[in-house]
């Protein structure tokens, strides 16, 4: 299931303007800022679908009945781009185990490229709701890679990815290829480049949060 922000009129679509804008992107504070708002609005999005269990709360004058989270999710953040992301996630789920993986598109000399995971470091995933943010989903394929690494390493309970701009080929890829994954996205763009860049898009969200990479 693919979930949209921009399909609803929200505080989100400020957030997702500005990420987008050139005049301000130039703010690398700013744009991490962002990003993590991004990432806590897309983090209450989620909690909606998660599992909850009555709770009794004693208060200074009495007792307040309420439901709580029955279990945080694992928040897996992809290296680096995705950090402020996650930051934002776990701004909202803040008793959340983290994972961090690193994967990276190899160009070769024909102009295409392969996806290689490089690290990861997780804890025991194994019946966990787990989330995975990256603000860019281009063909889809890093995103498939990692997920598909985890998904054959641990039995996990359910699968959530996050992101703040996906191209309509990258929601087809990971819907193709992680038919179980919900998928949560700012906000969806048609065109993709021959370098699998996304338009209009926003550039590079890597090198906008934490500058330029040789």
């Amino acid at each position: 299931m693919v979930h949209v922000l921009t399909e609803q009129h929200t505080i989100a679509n400020h957030f997702l303007a500005e990420l987008r804008n050139v005049a301000i992107q130039s703010d690398r504070m700013r744009f991490r800022r962002n990003l993590e708002r991004l990432g806590e609005v897309l983090a209450y999005e989620i909690s909606k679908t998660l599992t909850y269990e009555p709770t009794e709360i004693e208060t200074p004058l009495g007792t307040a009945e309420t439901a709580l989270l029955n279990a945080q999710p694992v928040l897996v953040a992809a290296i680096r781009s995705g950090l402020p992301l996650h930051q934002g996630m776990l701004h909202v789920f803040d008793h959340a185990e983290c994972a961090f993986i690193a994967a990276y598109r190899k160009a070769k000399k024909s102009g295409t490229f392969e996806v290689r995971r490089e690290y990861l470091n997780t804890p025991d995933l194994t019946g966990k709701t787990v989330i995975v943010a990256d603000p860019m989903l281009a063909t889809g394929k890093t995103m498939v890679l990692i997920c598909q690494e985890l998904l054959g390493a641990f039995r996990i309970g359910a699968l959530h990815i996050a992101t703040a701009i996906a191209s309509e080929e990258g929601v087809a890829h990971v819907r193709a290829f992680l038919p179980e994954a919900h998928l949560w996205v700012g906000d969806i763009d048609s065109e993709l480049t021959s370098k699998a860049y996304i338009v209009p898009g926003l550039g590079d969200a890597g090198d906008l949060a934490y500058g330029a990479k040789e």
